[in-house]
């Protein structure tokens, strides 16, 4: 595979037939905070399993405790809104929903903010038992950035998505 080895991500292909691209997030003691280099990252381990004709399809997840429990606050919270706009802050986010390959978000535990909105992106959502959904950026004073105001709407219809990113509550699976 080209390029370093992963420092957020674990990734490996799986199934009887090896044909499973499995991504696993891999930053436990920032439950799986998407970090700039984390996002780089994962854009490359989709374009390598995009690229690979044995992988069919894809599957994203996380760990029990958190799928990915949002953007990484620290890493924004120095950031002007010129920084973000000229500097292209999100565009890595979208590459996800340009992969061909049918990407699955297996879900447990938070997927808040960006984690909600990653796992948006992805064609199919299982959730487990313990998964927690949710959009509160309201409550540091902004809104989902990466598309989740729309792709919410359309996921669990206008008023459920209202509701959740003008309150910051979250929904179970």
């Amino acid at each position: 595979r080209a390029g370093p080895p992963y420092q957020y991500l674990a990734v490996q292909k799986t199934g009887a037939r090896q044909s499973v691209g499995l991504i696993q997030l891999n930053r436990p003691q920032a439950l799986n905070a998407l970090c700039e280099g984390l996002m780089e990252e994962l854009q490359r381990a989709l374009e390598a399993m995009e690229s690979d004709p044995q992988v069919g399809a894809i599957v994203i997840t996380g760990s029990e405790k958190a799928f990915a429990a949002g953007a990484d606050i620290k890493e924004m919270q120095n950031k002007t809104f010129q920084e973000c706009y000229s500097g292209a802050f999100l565009d890595s986010w979208g590459k996800v929903t340009a992969v061909r390959k049918p990407i699955i978000a297996a879900v447990n535990g938070y997927a808040l903010g960006g984690g909600c909105e990653l796992a948006m992106m992805c064609d199919i959502i299982y959730a487990g038992e313990k998964a927690q959904f949710g959009q509160p950026e309201i409550l540091l004073g902004t809104i989902p950035g990466a598309g989740g105001t729309q792709r919410l709407t359309r996921a669990v219809g206008k008023s459920l998505a209202m509701e959740m990113v003008l309150t910051g509550d979250r929904i179970s699976a």
